[in-house]
């Protein structure tokens, strides 16, 4: 502990003064969640007097009573303790603990407040972590120690009766036999922890079975909730390894795509994106974890140089030694499709000036999941452009609607109607199947497309969306599809990073960012841009103004929309052009109308590229398509015209 607790002040000197600044507070029965580590964000300090009232509700939000009956203030005051050997915190936490079970006893009732099945869950973890670091202080009596053991027990048989077909894929069961688990190895050892113990990994495995889908996400369509179930079986994995018994295979093998699904979803900065009920949230502590407990060089790449301050006191010393033993590798992989969560990335590199491309086409997630069918984020140089607007809040009313609506992302509604409907903060009144289609990742190009049956039973509307990603001048080609017999009208947003600035010229918007500008040209005819006030949220209950690009356009019939988004350096806007060409039959000598096929044309100072985009079927009975003089025969199809303009590169047939 001396080692670890060293380790902390040299690396983490300002966590560990702000672990005894918060300390402090709580054994003052002053509490504030505003940490990393506290899931809905609080800023405002709740002072209680010499006596607590654990169900106490300010501002009407349950919410805070539910998180504050966490205890997760414990294990902060047991690493303060370790830090300082003050027995202060100690005093102070025996107290808490014995009023807390004092005071709290399981009723019916207390269900709903103090004892609510998910907080049972999350002390069954907090509690026994924060066990650890105190259970050799003189003020941790034996009599303190029983009357835990035994609430632990109640927690232990609360939570084996609560497990039904809802725990299997929520992430409620995740977290609650979790708890299990720990309870199992904190209470003495006999026939009773063992079963507890047992009965825990057998849930564990039927959820990782259940819940985590093949392509490593957890299936809540959220980072941040894939991430809170990532740490708690990771926790399993490392203390399993630590005590030496043997976990299922499958849920080492979930465990470890789970950490691959957060490289392949990590940001440059090593963030979260903000999908679905998700904040702006730096994960690499869970692939540093993950890095350790599955002594992987490749999960390490998604790690910052040193161990974080909480997996330090979760891995301890001997983890720290695996972690900088391993030399850091980078995926095989650069750009990669999430195939079963409908998400796919285009990335430059792994370097932290990448260009990312976020693509989402899949299930919505059930509560936390968003209406975010087709929607898009672009990062240019790492640094975030367009992007999804955040969570906010969970309390139903005029914010969470505005949070979890298709008009907080990036994508399209049809004449004013929303293609996912939301009935309460947690369940949907109508729902949006995706409609997952090819994708195709090669050296120069890359290419994905999806829609979705939002509006075909109402309107008869289908929506396609088609990405076209040129490399090697980091052009995306984004082209809306709307399938339909009559008329409609269409409202496409992009939302944007709070911290650069946007403005419309014309048919052009350019966005000028701190590290780089993106230039967004609206090319389809009689389109209308405009610029307005939304907002983005971080974290919880935190939200700022940021600026949103609302485009219309109308159709008669079926009818398209194209927008080419080019990122480029600082000042350099004169090297760029963008013309939309006609697309022509090469042997019917006919011309198609846009509903059909269109072209883009983009020049640079040093070559210049064609994109052909077929809507329908065309090449009948046998034909190709002729556009600024290249031929080919595709679906979609890019042209370098510096080296050639026969055959192109075909994205999609």
């Amino acid at each position: 502990m001396e080692e670890l607790v060293n380790y902390c002040k040299k690396y983490h000197k300002d966590k560990t003064e702000a672990v005894i600044k918060y300390a402090d507070m709580f054994c003052r029965h002053e509490f504030l969640f505003n940490t990393e580590n506290d899931l809905e964000q609080i800023d405002d300090v709740m002072t209680y007097g010499r006596k607590i009232d654990w169900e106490w509700k300010p501002a009407d939000d349950q919410e805070y009573v539910w998180q504050f009956n966490r205890h997760r203030c414990f294990i902060t005051m047991g690493q303060a303790y370790q830090i300082t050997l003050d027995e202060k915190y100690a005093i102070a936490y025996a107290d808490m603990l014995e009023d807390w079970i004092l005071s709290c006893p399981f009723t019916e009732s207390s269900k709903t407040t103090t004892w609510r099945i998910l907080e049972a869950g999350f002390r069954g973890d907090y509690w026994t972590h924060a066990f650890e670091l105190f259970k050799d202080s003189p003020n941790v009596t034996d009599e303190l120690k029983k009357l835990m053991y035994d609430c632990l027990r109640v927690h232990a048989k609360y939570i084996i009766s609560m497990h039904n077909a809802y725990r299997l894929i929520s992430n409620w069961g995740v977290i609650e036999n979790h708890g299990l688990f720990l309870i199992s190895l904190t209470l003495p050892e006999d026939d009773e922890s063992r079963e507890y113990r047992n009965i825990a990994i057998d849930h564990l495995d039927k959820l990782c079975r259940m819940s985590i889908m093949p392509d490593g996400a957890e299936w809540e369509q959220s980072p941040m909730y894939h991430n809170e179930v990532l740490k708690d079986l990771l926790d399993v994995v490392i203390i399993a390894k630590r005590k030496g018994f043997d976990l299922p295979q499958s849920i080492l093998d979930t465990v470890y795509n789970m950490a691959m699904a957060d490289l392949k979803w990590m940001k440059p900065d090593h963030h979260e994106f903000m999908m679905g009920d998700s904040d702006d949230f730096d994960m690499s502590q869970y692939l540093c974890k993950a890095a350790i407990a599955f002594e992987d060089p490749v999960l390490k790449s998604g790690a910052k140089e040193i161990v974080d301050f909480e997996t330090v006191w979760e891995v301890g010393i001997e983890g720290i030694r695996v972690f900088e033993s391993m030399k850091k590798t980078n995926p095989s992989f650069t750009s990669v499709a999430m195939e079963d969560t409908g998400n796919y990335f285009f990335r430059s590199s792994w370097e932290e000036d990448a260009n990312v491309l976020r693509f989402h086409c899949g299930t919505i997630g059930a509560g936390h999941g968003h209406s975010d069918q087709l929607h898009f984020d672009i990062i240019a140089k790492g640094e975030d452009v367009l992007m999804d607007s955040g969570r906010y809040t969970y309390v139903w009313g005029d914010k969470r609607n505005e949070y979890k609506n298709p008009t907080a992302h990036n994508t399209i509604i049809v004449d004013g109607k929303y293609f996912t409907v939301n009935k309460d903060s947690w369940e949907c009144s109508k729902l949006s199947a995706p409609v997952k289609q090819q994708y195709r990742f090669l050296d120069k190009y890359e290419f994905v497309q999806g829609g979705h049956l939002g509006y075909m039973m109402d309107l008869g509307v289908f929506i396609n969306r088609k990405i076209i990603h040129i490399k090697g001048i980091s052009t995306y080609i984004i082209v809306d599809e709307c399938y339909a017999n009559s008329a409609h009208k269409y409202q496409g947003y992009l939302h944007f990073n709070e911290h650069g600035t946007v403005e419309l010229c014309d048919n052009r918007a350019i966005y000028r960012g701190i590290k780089a500008d993106t230039v967004l040209d609206f090319i389809t005819p009689n389109t209308t841009t405009t610029i307005i006030d939304t907002h983005i949220s971080r974290s919880y209950n935190h939200e700022t103004v940021n600026k949103t690009i609302v485009y219309e356009w109308q159709g008669e019939s079926t009818c398209t929309n194209i927008i080419v988004v080019h990122t480029i350096e600082h000042g350099r806007l004169d090297d760029y052009k963008i013309e939309k060409i006609p697309i022509e039959s090469a042997l019917k000598g006919c011309t198609y109308e846009d509903y059909m096929a269109e072209g883009i044309k983009i020049s640079t100072d040093k070559t210049a590229y064609v994109a052909t985009i077929c809507h329908q079927e065309i090449n009948s009975p046998t034909d190709l398509v002729k556009a600024d003089g290249c031929l080919g025969f595709g679906a979609v199809i890019v042209f370098d015209k510096n080296k050639s303009t026969e055959v192109g590169n075909v994205l999609c047939y």
